[in-house]
């Protein structure tokens, strides 16, 4: 007998980010060119607000903004390639923009990259926790370490630390956070009582004095806990240091490949790790996959797109990119040279995915590459119908076991309109993805997780063991080590 819709296991619902960049082209490089493109006004904060209220009127979880502290002047040995095609060069700070486009938006999230290779956690504590007050609970941190030496050379070194001592500093970096958003103010020690002239209850309040390898820092926080405390935890890097990382502390982790098989493995690792190391359920951690897509009311009209988008590509734009993604200066090769499998300080599960999986048509050579890289960046173009399209992100659902994605664009916002107009409905239909918000005006994590009440992490998550909640005395609530 056939299986009807409704005998059939219920299908995942679909985690839905914008993947951007405070620059132009972001993961297609050159394409800033493009008439119908404005990714060029990324200094103009309307800009922002205009794509945040997009977004969440089409009810996307959240914008996920990628960054960088340097440039990328693997390639040729020389910036010139990204500074002439815009190749993530000029590139802003990412937080400063989310307070506008939080004031501008409800309930939409704002995932934002930060370094703790070069930001001393107290300073960067202060800054999350303010923007998290402000954006009423909507911040997310993407937690990096790094990987461009250019940015070393300008942050007081001459070269990246190597990659497991990256993750080393990482480690204590995020227990130093732990105990500033959780561990240093009850939770109610703003008591702000005005007749006795109290703001703050001084022994709810205590220092954290973290004494480490690579920080001292006595506490308090100088912000008092913030909607979630500590903002939804995002991770991107499948290495092995990176794995035991995103094991224990991600809630998301971003991957960025070419084939599900690339990260199925990882991603499965990662699960198991969660589960039989730290006592996490698998299912708590939630991956998502860059993908960008290139739609079209039928599959002529898409890859009409597609051959439009490449008469703007950089492949100059596009080598640099690699070059500061894998450490490799394909400017070495020549013109048939095979990419060879090499070790790498910069983001080693990038070169190594490479390493392992040839193209459809080819070899990687230098050219292979920078045609795959120019549009989308290092992970999959999906080009055709919404039917089509749809099938292939199932696709990665079923064989990578991710639970949602994060969209980069080849034109912004046209590339974000095609998904809302032509993608999301098809999604809707096969019951992939929400109708609405679950918590309107929420904070990240409660829509995230779809749990209403759900501000701080999960209690089975490291984080809360060093929550002081109300009511608890100092003596009773130990900072954990």
């Amino acid at each position: 007998m056939a299986t009807t819709n409704s005998d059939a296991a219920p299908k995942k619902r679909l985690i839905i980010n914008a993947f951007v960049e405070m620059c132009s082209g972001h993961q297609s490089s050159g394409l800033w060119r493009h008439p119908d493109d404005q990714s060029w006004r990324f200094n103009d904060v309307e800009h922002w607000v205009e794509l945040a209220k997009l977004l969440e009127e089409a009810k996307f979880h959240g914008i996920f903004i990628a960054d960088v502290l340097g440039g990328y002047d693997v390639y040729t040995k020389s910036l010139d390639p990204a500074i002439i095609s815009g190749a993530q060069w000029p590139v802003n700070e990412p937080l400063a923009v989310v307070s506008a486009m939080a004031a501008a938006t409800k309930s939409i999230g704002f995932g934002v990259t930060a370094s703790t290779t070069y930001e001393q956690p107290y300073h960067l504590a202060r800054r999350l926790s303010t923007v998290d007050h402000l954006s009423k609970g909507r911040l997310g941190w993407n937690i990096v370490t790094s990987y461009l030496d250019s940015a070393a050379r300008n942050l007081g070194r001459t070269e990246q630390p190597q990659h497991d001592d990256r993750y080393a500093q990482a480690e204590e970096y995020i227990k130093v956070m732990y105990k500033l958003f959780e561990s240093s103010w009850r939770q109610d020690a703003v008591i702000l009582d005005r007749k006795s002239g109290i703001y703050t209850s001084p022994d709810r309040v205590r220092q954290i004095n973290h004494k480490g390898k690579y920080f001292n820092v006595q506490g308090p926080h100088i912000v008092q806990p913030s909607p979630q405390r500590t903002p939804l935890l995002l991770q991107a890097g499948t290495s092995r240091a990176g794995k035991e990382f995103a094991a224990q502390h991600a809630e998301a982790i971003f991957v960025s490949a070419h084939a599900p098989a690339v990260c199925a493995k990882n991603i499965a690792e990662i699960r198991a790790a969660a589960k039989e190391q730290h006592g996490r359920d698998p299912r708590s951690i939630k991956v998502l996959a860059l993908v960008t897509t290139i739609l079209g009311k039928t599959e002529a009209e898409a890859y009409k797109k597609l051959e439009e988008y490449r008469k703007y590509a950089s492949h100059e734009g596009a080598l640099a990119l690699f070059g500061g993604w894998t450490g490799i200066d394909l400017n070495q090769y020549g013109d048939g040279e095979e990419l060879r499998h090499v070790e790498s300080n910069a983001v080693r599960s990038t070169v190594e995915g490479y390493a392992r999986f040839a193209p459809k048509t080819s070899k990687w050579t230098k050219h292979t590459i920078a045609e795959h890289v120019s549009i989308g960046g290092n992970g999959p173009v999906f080009v055709g119908t919404p039917s089509q399209v749809a099938d292939d992100l199932e696709t990665w659902v079923r064989e990578a076991d991710i639970d949602g994605f994060n969209f980069a664009y080849a034109l912004l916002p046209q590339s974000f309109k095609d998904i809302i107009d032509l993608l999301l409905p098809e999604l809707r239909a096969r019951g992939l993805v929400w109708d609405d918000y679950a918590v309107s005006g929420g904070t990240y994590r409660e829509n995230f997780y779809e749990k209403p009440g759900q501000t701080g992490p999960l209690e089975e998550h490291v984080a809360a063991k060093y929550r002081w909640k109300a009511g608890v005395s100092k003596e009773e609530h130990a900072i954990p080590e």
